[in-house]
């Protein structure tokens, strides 16, 4: 018999389509079991199967080929600790296959395009990630696997993402505003290397005033806007790490960036200078990055931040589902 939980966490985790959630979720796995969480791809609640969309021309991004009465309807259910009957979306058929029932474990992670789109939904998460890749590099990224893994050619690659583009400035885009916590992949300040390689800087937003997420800083936060150029010893001269206090959609916010090649066996360097990390022991942070090092953003600060946010899941967590936590904060 499955006991159900006291307080079921709900977790938002929005973004397009290759910017990294899929490999976030990955991660989360070395810092929880199996048993505590349920993942729900929103890909589930498509109206409109492939078919459908090709016909009527109406994109996946499109709100119109989405049912957020059921979402909203089946996200409530589950948050209230009870079994739902969810659809199925088959990404092979590109059709709806028949419901599975659902079981709500103490964390569910909603993940997909609008995950924050419908205040209906919004409100009843917990927490909200948003993984925010920049035009360059989502170009980037997309050519690169798309003509390395699936054969695709330059101009297939880039009409994919030009036929895309309007709805996600349109729908998804906007998202953001909304967010927790947004990690955004951007194209990297430093001079570019030899042969045209491309690097990127990763910068962690962290909305301020949140009760159960404590920002993590450098050095010291009464020191606002700062830049530190260290000489790691396995990573980029040039690799800058910087912090800073800003306004981010008329919100109060502060910031984390790495920009330049990042070695994970730097991570250690990096996490003594850190504060706020939500650690349970001094290393773990370092010791989560090189665990991984085969996983997309290794070798920048895209996979650094990704684990730092999953040690911040876990305390919020933690905060949400002891009362003398929540009370203390």
């Amino acid at each position: 018999m499955v006991t159900k939980p006291d307080r079921i966490v709900m977790i938002g985790v929005g973004g397009d389509s290759g910017c990294g959630k899929s490999t976030f979720l990955r991660r989360l796995r070395d810092l929880f079991s199996d048993d505590l969480i349920t993942t729900i791809c929103l890909d589930d609640y498509h109206s409109l199967d492939r078919k459908q969309r090709k016909v009527t021309g109406i994109t996946a991004l499109d709100p119109r080929a989405n049912n957020f009465d059921l979402m909203a309807e089946q996200v409530a259910t589950l948050k209230r600790g009870e079994r739902i009957q969810k659809p199925i979306y088959n990404h092979e058929t590109g059709e709806l296959d028949p419901p599975e029932e659902i079981v709500p474990t103490p964390i569910i992670i909603i993940e997909g395009l609008h995950p924050f789109y419908d205040e209906r939904v919004r409100d009843l998460l917990d927490f909200k990630i948003y993984f925010d890749l920049s035009d360059a590099i989502k170009v980037q990224w997309k050519v690169q696997r798309d003509m390395a893994e699936r054969g695709h050619t330059y101009d297939d690659v880039m009409k994919a993402i030009n036929s895309r583009k309007p709805d996600f400035t349109a729908y998804i885009d906007p998202q953001k505003q909304f967010a927790d916590v947004i990690l955004e992949i951007l194209p990297s300040e430093l001079p570019e290397k030899p042969g045209g390689l491309k690097i990127v800087k990763a910068r962690l937003v962290q909305q301020e005033g949140n009760p159960v997420y404590d920002p993590a800083y450098l050095f010291d936060k009464a020191i606002s806007d700062l830049c530190w150029r260290p000489k790691f010893d396995n990573s980029d001269p040039e690799l800058t790490f910087c912090y800073g206090q800003d306004r981010y959609f008329n919100k109060h916010i502060s910031f984390l960036s790495i920009d330049g090649e990042f070695h994970p066996k730097d991570a250690h360097n990096l996490e003594e200078k850190l504060r706020n990390t939500s650690e349970r022991h001094y290393g773990e942070l370092a010791s989560l990055v090189v665990k991984r090092t085969e996983f997309p953003g290794s070798n920048d600060g895209t996979g650094f931040f990704q684990v730092l946010i999953g040690l911040k899941m876990r305390e919020i967590y933690q905060k949400l589902t002891t009362p003398a936590l929540v009370t203390s904060n």
